[in-house]
């Protein structure tokens, strides 16, 4: 699968509002176990779903594949690219790595992913999500997986800024049962969790979840399995002609929220600021030239 190329999951939402309502209950059974809900027969399918096989064969055609088996080998295509790892990452992209410079292969890639990306996002849904980490009667936990980590920390050093209340989650799992033990409803968990998705990750949202903690999920375009579980998503596209996935279109999503949330809490944002300045000019954390 090219960077190109959209997702099932991403054709599905462009169509949504075009489908019939018995295609929409088979879209929600699709999308409960993606992509591996569409690995079986056509028949399993169709009655996951409650609904006809030529329900699922018009959704198909709709979708833009000549037949099932078609849409069944996209599907494939997406399970063996969420689980490939780095070194066959890096065999498929050296293999067909045009002759430009590095600098500009990469940019190109990032730029596209960011294109893709937000050709995905409500802003209706985006801003409801900035609404509900704004809400300062929630306490907004944070976790990330081994890489993805560095984001949330990176999420949290900007929010206990804004607004107070803000945890993040300690990198050893052994500890997340102590946070889960101050998680109450309304509390939101925010998710970092990219392709070669993270099993602890996901026990953790489903305890959360359990509790009533609203979760926000940052992951690829083909999705964690944490979604179903998500009262808002952002799918960033992650792919880049390197062993590493790319991170630069989840930052600028993570960035705008972090903005969002900012401007709905700028009268106690701006107290918070000259405060911890004032912390600073204190602790001459900063270098000054006067």
């Amino acid at each position: 699968m090219t960077g190109d190329r959209k997702t099932i999951s991403e054709m599905v939402r462009d169509k949504f509002d075009d489908l019939t309502r018995a295609e929409r209950q088979l879209v929600d059974a699709i999308l409960r176990n993606y992509p591996v809900s569409g690995l079986g027969s056509i028949t399993a399918l169709a009655q996951s779903a409650d609904v006809s096989t030529p329900t699922v064969g018009r959704l198909v055609q709709k979708l833009g594949f000549h037949g099932y088996p078609a849409f069944q080998a996209a599907l494939r295509a997406e399970l063996e690219e969420q689980l490939s790892s780095p070194l066959v990452k890096h065999d498929r992209w050296s293999d067909g790595a045009p002759d430009t410079h590095i600098l500009n292969r990469f940019a190109d890639a990032a730029v596209d992913n960011l294109r893709q990306t937000l050709g995905q996002i409500d802003p209706a849904d985006f801003d409801a999500a900035c609404a509900l980490l704004a809400g300062l009667e929630r306490r907004i936990f944070a976790v990330g997986g081994r890489i993805t980590h560095a984001l949330a920390d990176y999420f949290c050093t900007h929010m206990q800024v804004i607004r107070d209340r803000v945890i993040p989650l300690a990198a050893n799992s052994n500890t997340w049962p102590h946070y889960l033990l101050s998680m109450r409803p309304g509390d939101v968990l925010v998710v970092f969790d990219i392709r070669r998705y993270e099993n602890d990750i996901l026990k953790l949202a489903e305890m959360a979840a359990d509790n009533g903690t609203e979760i926000v999920l940052f992951t690829d375009q083909w999705g964690s399995p944490v979604a179903p579980l998500a009262r808002h998503r952002f799918n960033c596209r992650i792919e880049a002609p390197s062993v590493w996935d790319s991170s630069a279109a989840t930052v600028v999503i993570l960035e705008t929220l972090i903005a969002g949330v900012q401007q709905r809490n700028w009268d106690t944002t701006r107290d918070r600021m000259k405060a911890i300045e004032d912390l600073f000019d204190r602790t001459r954390l900063f270098r000054k030239f006067n």
